[in-house]
Order: structure tokens, then sequence, then C-alpha cells
């Protein structure tokens, strides 16, 4: 019944968005998109190609009526160039990105024309002419390599040619960063066997790949060492998504990369702009039965459970290890389990076949409740949003469950076969991001301490007691420049407190620190269970005798602490020590950043009216907030306050 039931439901979504676009109703609908291209994906049945179907049916949509008529949905500028035909890209990558709530706007460079593109993007001639991308993404192919060998080749020429190109690209990366360009996305070259079998001695085919694997290894080198710059590697497309290209499009139309990759290519562009869009995810929400374990341990018992020891049981076993493997790099675990908790509890302390234990669960929920209502607690509990949270279970009852709630969080569609646990978990890179830092690796003890912070706040007689009792120390200054990483992701990450939606990548961090005009802080907090790392950030600009505050960052981790309030009094106290007049800021209204809307009132801020959306806040410097008594704040800009207090 089971596999009826999945038959019968199996193309709904896309039958559901092509009456739509047939109608003539997507924009009026396009609140439906997200749901039913979440429930698109998550059917393996409907996968490969599902992205690029369901992007030809929306790129039937008006772009500007969808804005108009749904504010939350964020637009996305993409501009694609490359060696051959890249704009087959297109379709796939807006289905990805309508996925995660992105409108795709993309605009394709000239045929062969990615050099001109990528270093005079105001070429009068040129395609990205006046165009203001949020992301440059260039397809390179064998062909950028092979135009420059002669006609009758070896190993050798093709090594000159490699280098040329490598150091031309390494001189477009160098120009790009001076100009403060938008991230650009590389690809690796894949090397078709219609190229190595042109050589028909072993040797020289061998010689042939060292060179080539050491150009791209140059070129993941390049995209490892330089902000502003990914490097997609497209070797494991390739070896999960089948050949390179269409042989007869490869010669007719010049599509030297063919739909699967360029679908695949499309889905690693997206979990990158999700990333960078603050869409990125932060908790995996874990099932127990038939997902960490084989077994059913209400039915079975812990003796009837195995994760290694069988052939089922060891795939539960690599599955917990990739799982581990993604929590040493910040990713927080919890479970949502319909079980006995005491005897969760029990089996993860104490069961051998277990890799996972309970202390590396920042949240365990064991019961017969709903599992949208373990995941609303895991939530609240670890004080992010629900749609930061990822789910998987093996249940398809459940994943509809959590689905249709209304969470937000995202589904991973495991089944009854565990060897595709790991291939399924990984599938949709939810928990992408541009580089971890060491804040993430040491993401789940914070959150331990935050178990230690609530302890201390349930023993205190009020909240201003808990924060006296609490320690909270701040240190502001300029970012170290091992710091432009971590201080990118927490602009990218944070979303309630982001007070106008404003992004930054490395680069920016990198730039913006060493401009003489701008003022860019990073604000690093700890107290009395440890230190918290870098989790806050100031953007202001000089602006004559006033200074204009662009933006402020702050972890939802250390939200409700004064750390915001210390942060702008600090500010506002600089402002007046070095002669400045008055502070100008500016409050963007998101989709989440509401709880931040009475920060500058409440400060001593006036209104000053309303900009595009934005509202605007002007503080006159003659009567300056105290900063928060509780909290120690030490770095350079403390001169305008009572440093008896705050040194």
């Amino acid at each position: 019944m089971a596999v009826l039931e999945r038959a019968a439901t199996r193309g709904e979504p896309l039958r559901r968005l092509r009456d739509l676009a047939a109608e003539g109703r997507l924009e009026e609908a396009y609140d439906e998109v997200v749901p039913l291209l979440a429930e698109l994906a998550d059917d393996p049945g409907a996968r490969p190609g599902w992205a690029r179907r369901a992007g030809r049916l929306l790129g039937r949509a008006d772009r500007d009526a969808v804005l108009a008529r749904h504010p939350g949905v964020t637009p996305v500028t993409v501009a694609v160039t490359g060696q051959s035909t890249v704009a087959d890209v297109v379709e796939p990558l807006t289905g990805e990105l309508a996925r995660h709530g992105l409108l795709l706007h993309a605009v394709v460079g000239d045929h062969g024309g990615w050099l001109r593109d990528l270093t005079d993007p105001e070429d009068p001639d040129g395609s990205f002419r006046g165009v203001a991308a949020d992301l440059t993404l260039c397809l390179l192919d064998d062909t950028t390599v092979f135009a420059e060998v002669p006609a009758v080749w070896g190993p050798d020429d093709v090594e000159r040619a490699a280098a040329q190109v490598a150091a031309r690209i390494e001189a477009v990366v160098r120009q790009r960063a001076a100009a403060g360009a938008p991230t650009l996305v590389l690809t690796t070259l894949p090397l078709p066997r219609e190229r190595t079998h042109q050589l028909v001695d072993h040797r020289s085919r061998a010689r042939l790949g060292a060179v080539w694997r050491e150009f791209n290894a140059r070129l993941l080198r390049l995209g490892a060492g330089t902000a502003g710059l990914v490097v997609i590697d497209l070797d494991p497309l390739i070896a999960a998504g089948g050949p390179v290209a269409d042989t007869r499009l490869a010669q007719y139309a010049g599509a030297r990369l063919g739909t699967e990759l360029l679908d695949a290519c499309a889905r690693e562009t997206a979990h990158l702009v999700r990333a960078l869009t603050g869409r990125g995810r932060k908790c995996l929400v874990l099932d127990l039965d038939h997902t960490l374990w084989d077994g059913v341990l209400g039915d079975d018992g812990p003796d009837g459970i195995a994760a290694a020891g069988t052939l089922r049981g060891e795939a539960f076993g690599a599955f917990q290890r990739a799982v581990r493997q993604l929590a040493a790099q910040g990713v927080l675990l919890a479970v949502s389990s319909k079980n006995d908790r005491d005897t969760v509890r029990a089996v993860l302390r104490a069961h051998p076949d277990l890799l996972l234990r309970e202390g590396d669960f920042a949240s365990v929920h064991a019961d017969w409740e709903p599992k949208s209502g373990h995941l609303a607690a895991v939530a609240d509990a670890l004080g992010i949003g629900a749609d930061a949270l990822v789910f998987a279970d093996d249940s398809p009852a459940e994943r509809a469950e959590v689905r249709h709630s209304g969470l937000g969080a995202a589904v991973v569609p495991l089944d009854d076969e565990p060897a595709l646990h790991v291939e399924r978990l990984l599938a949709d890179g939810w928990f992408d991001t541009l580089a971890v830092t060491d804040e993430d690796r040491a993401r789940t003890a914070h959150y331990r301490a935050a178990g230690a912070r609530a302890a201390l706040r349930a023993g205190a007689g009020s909240h201003e007691d808990f924060l006296r009792g609490l320690g909270v120390t701040l240190d502001l200054s300029a970012p170290e420049p091992h710091e432009h990483e971590r201080l990118a992701q927490l602009t990218q990450r944070t979303n309630q407190f982001n007070l106008t939606g404003l992004r930054l990548t490395p680069a920016d961090a990198a730039r913006l620190t060493a401009d003489p005009g701008r003022l860019l802080l990073a604000a690093r907090t700890a107290d009395r269970f440890g230190g918290n790392g870098l989790t806050g950030a100031l953007l202001a600009t000089l602006d004559g005798n006033t200074l204009r505050l662009d933006n402020a960052w702050l972890s939802c981790r250390v939200l409700t602490r004064g750390i915001e309030h210390a942060l702008l009094a600090t500010l506002l106290a600089h402002a007046r020590h070095t002669g400045r007049h008055a502070v100008r800021a500016a409050f963007r209204p998101t989709a989440k950043n509401a709880r931040a809307r009475e920060l500058y009132p409440s400060l001593g801020f006036a209104p000053e009216g309303e900009h595009d959306g934005t509202l605007l806040f002007r503080h006159d410097l003659r009567r300056l907030p105290a900063p928060p008594e509780h909290v120690r704040i030490t770095g350079p800009l403390t001169g305008g306050l009572d440093r008896r207090k705050h040194s």
C-alpha cells in the first residue's frame, strides 16, 4: 500500500507547478513554490532533473510581479560566463534557488567570452555592463586549455598551455579582489576520454593525466587560499552523475558540459548562494529507529538494535561516522524519537555499537508527541529559528508531518536502505559554508555551556541578578586577518540581529578593515562559563563630522545579555570622544529581525524618516546611554566611556 501511495503522489508537485504556469498564476501563488519544490526534491523518484524541469516552468514568471506580491522572496543576480555554451545552467539554477526562497535573475555572457566578462564587465559591447551581480559563475572546460595547444600536440604542449591559462586565471582573481568584485565561482576542468586517447601510448596518457590534475589542483589551492573565490571540483560531480557531455551536442552546439553536469553545478552553486544569503542550516535533528541504528528500540529492546556487526548494522555505523564528521565541523546534533526518554538516554550512554553518545547531542527529545513539536522545542532550547534545522527520518509520515507543519525545517528523505543514508544526508549540502572556523568547531561546547547558564538563570532571583552573576565581557576592536572568515560567516548566518540584512564576504571584511574611511569592528564575548568567540560586529562610515552606522550584527547565542546595548553605547561614546557631531543609523525590516526594531529608540536615537522601506535614525550625542553595568568592555574604543567601570 505504501508503494502505491508513493506512486500516486509522485509528480504531483511538478503537476501543480505546470497548472499554475498554464493558468498564468505563478506570480499570484508564488508562496506555494518553496513547499512544492521541497516535496519534489525530497522524492528520490524525481531525481535527477527535477530542478531543470521546475526552473523551465518558473522562468515564465514575471520577476517584478513576484517581488511585488511576495516581499519574503529574495532576488539574486548571477552573472554566468564560460568557455563554451553555458546558458543551459540557468534553468536548473532557477529551480534550485527557488527551492530556498531565492528568485534568480541570470545574465549570460557571450560564447567564449569569459576572460572579457571577468576582467572588463563594463565593456560597452559586453554582456555584463551595468549588471550588479551578487555572484559570478564561470564554467570552464577542456577547450580553455586545448585552444592554446598546437594542432599536433603532446603532454609538454598541454603543460605549457595549462600554465598560461592558470596564470591568466590568477591575474583575473587578483584584479577582481582589488576591485571588490562579488564572489566568483570557478570550476575545475574535466578531461574527456576523447582527449586522453588521442595519445596512443600509456606513458603519455599518464603524463597528460598528471599535468591536468596538477592544473586543477592549482585552481583548487587558489580557491582554498583566496577570499572572494570559490572553486567547485567537478570530479566528484562527474563520478556521481555520469558523462561530462553529450558528444554530438559538444561537437555541433559547443556544449562541452552536459546537462547532468550542469545540473550538478547548479546545485552546488545554489548551496553556496544559500550560505551567502543567510539561509544555512545549523542543527541536524535525527530520528533513531532505522535512522541511527537498525531495529526498533521499543519492540526489539537495547539488545535487538545494531549499528555494527551485521551487514545492515555496519551501514548505520557508516551513517553515524558521517554525522560525527559533520558535528566536528560545528553542526549541532539533536534527537527526535518516538520512544521512552529514559530508555533512549540509557542506550545513548552505554550501547556498545554507537559512535554517537548522549554528550554529542545538544538536545534529546524522546516521547510520543508529534515530531514537529520536538523540532520546535529543539529550536527554542538552542535559541535558533526552526528554519535552521535539518530533520532526517526514515518514515514518510513523520517527514510529511514536519514538512507541512510550517516550521520551515529542511527534510532529508531516508528510507529502509541504510546504505543510502549518507548519500541522501549530504545530497543537498544543507550545512555548506564558505569556511569552517574555530568558533564552528567549538559550537557544541558553546551550547553545553548554555546549559550551565540556564542553571544559573534558574537559580537567580531575577534576570538582573543572573546577568550580574554571569560576568559578561566584551572586547571590541578591528578584526584580525585570521578573523575575516569568521566575521563574514557571522554576517551571512545572522538574521535575528542583523539591522539591515547586509551580508559580507571575507574579501569584503579584508577590504573594509583596510579602508581608512570605514570602521569595521569585531565583538568578542565571554562570561564565567568560557569564551563565546567572535559573536558580533559593527560597520560604520566616517562621513565628515558624522559617523554613519551602516549595520550591526550579533549572534543569537548572546542576545538578551545586554551586549547589543554595550556595543552601541561604546560606539556612541567613541563618536563623541573623537569630535563627531552625530551618529546616523538605519534599520531595514526583514522577515526575521523584528526583535531589533526598537534598539535604536531605546538608546536615544530619534527617527529621521524612511527611504525605500529603510527606517532612518539620528543620535545627536548630547545625552549618551550608559553601557550596562554588568558588561566589562575592553578595546581601543573605550576612551569615551567611564573607564573605572568599563576597562
